[in-house]
């Protein structure tokens, strides 16, 4: 696996660390490649894990796109079908897994998430970020389209005319405008954000870790979907949840009037 992404699994989170704070967390193959790598370890091989934390090093999420990189193609050889493939197995395959993945994911922003970066961030499903954070989807200030998931991801966050106008303008938003735009679910002060953010994550991971795969799963189908079609689905999700230990935990407390134990099973 990649040194420039670091993973530390503790009581029950899985929290993968970008660790190149020199290039700002900048989404290169190495990255993209060990966060990919990371992941999948996570999602096949820790058993005991029940929510993923995404995060950056050195003050920065991450500075998206590899200008290196690109730099690097303009000068090569490189067809443009090559150039295209590339990417797609890179970057668009490791977010459209972290998109996929069947556990909680939290992104914890300090510092900026731009680009490729800002998809990232919003490619979880909640997203913690400092006071000091930003967020752009700056693809127009290298002339370049929209990738990494920004057609699929941001209209479902910000709607379709708000997403237009933050693609053309390119904006840099701070934390409370992202907040205000739903990009940010919560904004904390530098000095309480890692004890706030770890209680959120603590919330989350101690949850019915079953109950919530299906709920993710649900939500995330549920723009294709007719309301019927929705409450079926529904049903035949619960039908599976109902025989589940933490379901018969949570009936059980309810009635003590107590507060769940939930062992994610």
């Amino acid at each position: 696996m990649s040194d420039a992404v670091t993973l530390d699994v503790e009581d029950g989170v899985a929290t993968i660390t970008l660790d190149q704070p020199e290039r700002r967390n900048a989404l290169s193959r190495e990255i993209t490649a060990g966060l990919r790598d990371r992941l999948e370890h996570v999602r096949d091989e820790v058993e005991d894990a029940r929510a993923v934390v995404v995060q950056g090093s050195g003050g920065a999420f991450s500075a998206g796109g590899d200008i290196a990189a690109m730099k690097e193609r303009l000068n090569s050889d490189e067809s443009l079908e090559e150039a295209v493939k590339t990417l797609e197995r890179t970057t668009s395959e490791t977010l459209a897994l972290l998109v996929e993945f069947p556990l909680p994911t939290i992104a914890k922003v300090d510092g900026p998430a731009v680009g490729a970066g800002a998809n990232l961030a919003i490619a979880c499903d909640v997203q913690l970020a400092t006071e000091d954070a930003s967020i752009g989807f700056v693809f127009r200030q290298v002339g370049l389209s929209v990738d990494a998931g920004t057609s699929y991801l941001l209209p479902r966050v910000v709607g379709t005319n708000v997403a237009k106008e933050l693609v053309y303008t390119g904006e840099i938003m701070g934390a409370e405008r992202a907040h205000d735009l739903g990009l940010f679910n919560h904004v904390y002060g530098s000095d309480e954000f890692d004890a706030k953010a770890d209680a959120m994550v603590e919330r989350i991971a101690s949850g019915p870790t079953a109950a919530f795969r299906h709920a993710k799963r649900l939500i995330d189908e549920g723009f294709e979907k007719t309301i019927d079609q929705a409450m079926t689905d529904e049903a035949v999700a619960q039908g599976v949840v109902f025989d589940t230990y933490d379901h018969e935990e949570g009936v059980r407390a309810f009635l003590e009037d107590r507060d769940p134990e939930f062992e994610g099973r």
